[in-house]
């Protein structure tokens, strides 16, 4: 069983244009007469990479990557501070997967989310359950805002000198993500710059889980660091526009769709306790856990995991 496939690149690839003067980029990679599948990338805000190709059998699989609104190659693009993010919310990306999918040609596919892409990918499904044939979801949040609590302020417990410069970032302000989303937003680009440096120490900090760790080499991007940390602080300010719950509440409508969700052990961003509701919620899911891995796809057996899970449903049947 492969870590992950060769390296590939797309045979298609274009702009959508969703409304609101935003426009999509898109690709496609595999087998175009495969199964179809889409990819619901982390953050919000972190964009697709080309390793999110390589999760899947490229000869038994037709892969859809897009980047979200306002990130990765999408534009307008909100490392631009004069960006406006009010038409960049759950409910607007869920339009443009459907969207994308239409435009795609495609009647159902297969959908895989890690982080932030497994509540958009449940999101999705509760709302479009017959364009969906299977979710396979890793690193599962549903962005309650008692989650976003325990990533933001929680967590802290167990990187105290970290949380320590985060929260001093924002003043010590009560309310962290909402202090930051101002200080991004920040008329003086100094302050902006450094809340969004300061915001992505804090998501590089957390996912850590041991002595060897190396941040991610996006972290070293001003630009990327900027669209992220706006759009992530948009969102989770806002507590993702989502009832708080309504996502695990309401899983029951998920009945009938193959899911499986793959979660480490060892993460503290986003502890096993919501993959474990959200499985007892969701009739016929399957809840996988990888003992050594935290919320990052790098440990070996993540990636492995997630690679089988997906090879089950490369087949031609419903």
């Amino acid at each position: 069983m492969p870590d992950l496939y060769p390296r590939i690149e797309p045979y298609a690839s274009g702009m959508l244009d969703v409304g609101d003067g935003n426009r999509v980029y898109w690709e496609e990679c595999g087998n175009p007469d495969g199964v179809p599948a889409v990819v619901l990338h982390g953050g919000p805000g972190s964009g697709c990479t080309p390793d999110h190709r390589r999760f899947f059998d490229p000869a038994r699989t037709r892969v859809v990557l897009f980047d979200q609104r306002q990130c990765g190659r999408s534009t307008p693009h909100a490392g631009e501070p004069s960006v406006d993010l009010s038409s960049n919310t759950t409910a607007h990306l869920i339009a443009d997967i459907e969207r994308l999918r239409l435009a795609r040609g495609i009647d159902r596919w297969l959908v895989l989310g890690g982080s932030w892409g497994t509540t958009l990918g449940v999101a999705y499904a509760q709302a479009h359950r017959d364009a969906v044939r299977a979710l396979v979801l890793f690193a599962v949040t549903t962005t309650r805002r008692s989650e976003i609590d325990w990533l933001y302020r929680g967590a802290g417990q167990h990187f105290p000198q970290a949380w320590s410069r985060f929260r001093d970032g924002a003043g010590g302000a009560p309310d962290l993500v909402g202090a930051y989303a101002r200080l991004v937003n920040d008329p003086d680009p100094a302050i902006r710059e450094k809340a969004a440096r300061d915001w992505c120490d804090w998501e590089d900090a957390v996912v850590a889980i041991g002595p060897n760790h190396k941040p991610h080499p996006r972290w070293g991007d001003p630009r990327f660091r900027m669209a992220f940390a706006r759009i992530v602080t948009h969102f989770f300010s806002h507590g993702a526009w989502l009832e708080e719950g309504a996502l695990i509440r309401d899983a029951q409508r998920l009945a009938g769709i193959p899911g499986v969700l793959i979660h480490g052990a060892r993460d503290l961003s986003t502890p096993l306790i919501t993959a474990q509701e959200l499985h007892a919620a969701w009739p016929g899911s399957e809840l996988i856990v990888i003992d050594d891995a935290g919320h990052e796809t790098r440990t070996p057996s993540m990636r492995e995991t997630i690679v089988a899970v997906l090879d089950r449903f490369a087949t031609a049947a419903p």
